[in-house]
């Protein structure tokens, strides 16, 4: 053999060792990588397991002490499936009560309270529906949870939530589904679907949610309850867990939910305490106005009918007609008015101040997660490349131009400078809805609320329609929702003939999701400017007064229904203040 033969024969030698060395490491990496996923998830499912189980446990729990608390509560959550925990010590709470001087009982003295699962309590966990926040119990009470127990309040359950709270259906992959109280075919709403169901059929006089894009209120125009979105930072948001923090041009609100007026202003009244100003400085001191919401002026209401983005369903316009015909008969003035550049307020402010890093904090916490099929489909838009969703949003332009537009903001703004901009953008648009309120010298607005509740899983494939509700979390407004009616059999037939503005992929889903829905409740929004909740419930109550016949509170507040006195008062009242 040759010297160069050798060298050849000694260099394919290497070649096929280096070959062969490459191609194990490849398989070691990739098998590794497989095992670690497999790992992660095999984790995952084991503590939506272990939650699975400590649910059962508490659920029992609560049904040894419910026979004298809390019988209407469980009969629902068996009906809906709206629970996510038991708070087992509100048993001790009551007795500790029962033995204070009745000088020293708080205005909701027994008052059972429910909390939507992202609320700290002490000692349970705030699991945002993801297995991630699973095994990790608050080592003390939410702010707004610790007024409410000094005025007497009992919290009692935690109720359920969409996977990252980022869906307006309600479904997770370790509590469930909740359904709608009136039709199990469509869903209740997110994310405080839990608490809209359980108060809607019954379960409970009050509730606490969460609002950022139509989160308290879409449950509450479902389910045909009332709730109140404020301003950011009119109550205190400390000691709630979310998905994503750091979020500055879109703000997440804690706020009430009850099923009347009355109640909803009892509850803000008292939140706005001393006491939480002393527990939360960055909360603005601010006590309720009584001489506002006291007021009896004719208002200068501005009416809008449509955003200009979504068109609504009949029974949303029907509902912001007859609304709009009772104010201006009872002595208000009715102004029209528009808003501004719809699209652009929608996928580039709103859906790219929510998606500002491109989803990369959602993802990094749902890794290795079971995720749940009503948000896999944008889980999956999330994680695709940048260079694919440019790509796609390309392709999807010619014919689906809302889709491609919201595909585009999606892969984040891309640099600190980028993410300035679009929060001055956001300043600039609420700037320009305001002007044009001042010009008008408007009080109020009555705004159309999304609805009727759509069918279960159907939410992820007409996410635009939440234009109507996620507006008021981009301008930073007060907001709350009342319901007015129910679908009728015109405006099911009307229906047939909706077509959507763009004629989409969005407004032909939302066109069948609603579909199937008479007798089912719509509602309309409240509107008023930034720190003004006040003359905010003061219209939501002028409009129940006129809608409902409702017009004063009742005589005392021996009519409300502390859990002392059994649940046969819970399940027969209306509300705190009936």
């Amino acid at each position: 053999m040759s010297y160069q033969e050798g060298i050849s024969e000694a260099l394919q030698n290497l070649s096929q060792f280096l070959l062969s060395f490459f191609l194990t490491l490849l398989v070691i990496v990739v098998g590794t990588c497989l095992l670690r996923k497999w790992v992660a998830k095999a984790q995952a499912q084991a503590k939506i397991r272990d939650a699975q189980k400590r649910r059962e446990v508490a659920l029992k729990k609560m049904e040894a002490a419910i026979e004298r608390l809390k019988q209407q509560a469980l009969k629902v959550h068996h009906e809906l499936n709206c629970l996510t925990d038991y708070l087992e010590d509100c048993e001790v709470r009551l007795q500790e009560l029962k033995r204070q001087p009745k000088e020293k009982r708080g205005l909701l003295y027994g008052v059972p309270v429910s909390i939507k699962d992202p609320y700290d309590y002490k000692g349970h966990d705030s699991t945002c529906g993801m297995a991630y926040f699973l095994g990790k119990p608050a080592e003390e009470d939410a702010t707004i949870v610790k007024v409410l127990k000094s005025q007497g309040a009992v919290p009692f359950v935690k109720t359920n939530i969409p996977q990252t709270l980022f869906s307006f259906e309600c479904s997770n992959p370790i509590f469930g589904e909740t359904l709608h109280p009136q039709n199990p075919k469509k869903t209740a709403g997110g994310s405080t679907g839990g608490e809209g169901a359980l108060l809607a059929a019954g379960g409970s006089i009050i509730g606490l949610g969460t609002d950022s894009g139509g989160s308290i209120r879409i449950p509450s125009a479902f389910c045909g309850i009332y709730g109140l979105k404020p301003t950011g930072y009119r109550l205190s948001y400390n000691g709630i867990n979310s998905a994503v923090k750091g979020k500055k041009s879109i703000i997440t609100m804690a706020g009430p939910m009850t099923r009347d007026v009355d109640s909803l202003v009892l509850i803000f009244r008292l939140l706005l305490s001393e006491y939480m100003f002393q527990l939360d400085p960055m909360v603005p001191p601010m006590p309720f106005r009584e001489e506002v919401y006291s007021s009896t002026q004719p208002l200068r209401i501005g009416y809008v009918e449509t955003d200009g983005y979504t068109q609504p369903s009949p029974s949303m316009v029907r509902a912001i007609r007859e609304v709009s015909k009772k104010l201006q008969a009872a002595g208000h003035q009715i102004i029209p008015f528009s808003i501004f550049r719809p699209e652009c307020a929608m996928i580039k402010l709103y859906t790219g101040g929510l998606y500002a890093d491109g989803g990369e904090t959602l993802l990094e916490k749902l890794r290795g997660d079971i995720i749940d099929p009503t948000i896999s489909s944008v889980i999956s838009t999330l994680r695709l490349p940048d260079f694919i969703k440019c790509f796609l949003s390309w392709v999807q332009r010619p014919v689906d131009t809302r889709a491609a537009k919201t595909l585009a903001v999606l892969r984040g703004v891309g640099s600190p400078k980028n993410l300035w901009e679009q929060h001055v953008n956001v300043e600039d648009f609420q700037k320009e809805i305001m002007a044009s309120w001042r010009a008008q010298y408007l009080d109020v607005l009555l705004y159309p609320a999304l609805g009727p509740a759509f069918d279960k899983g159907t939410t992820s494939k007409a996410l635009g329609t939440m234009s109507y509700m996620a507006l008021f979390n981009l301008l930073n407004f007060p907001v709350g929702v009342v319901p007015v009616g129910t679908v009728n059999a015109q405006d099911e037939e009307e229906l047939a003939s909706y077509r959507g503005y763009y004629e989409d992929s969005i407004d032909k889903n939302f066109k069948k999701a609603i579909a199937g829905s008479v007798g089912l409740p719509i509602a309309v929004q409240c509107v008023s400017l930034p720190w003004q909740e006040e003359l905010c419930l003061r219209f939501m109550k002028e409009v129940e007064t006129l809608v409902h016949g409702k017009t004063q509170m009742s005589e005392s507040a021996s009519f409300w229904t502390p859990m002392c006195q059994g649940p046969q008062e819970l399940s027969g009242s209306r509300g705190i203040g009936q």
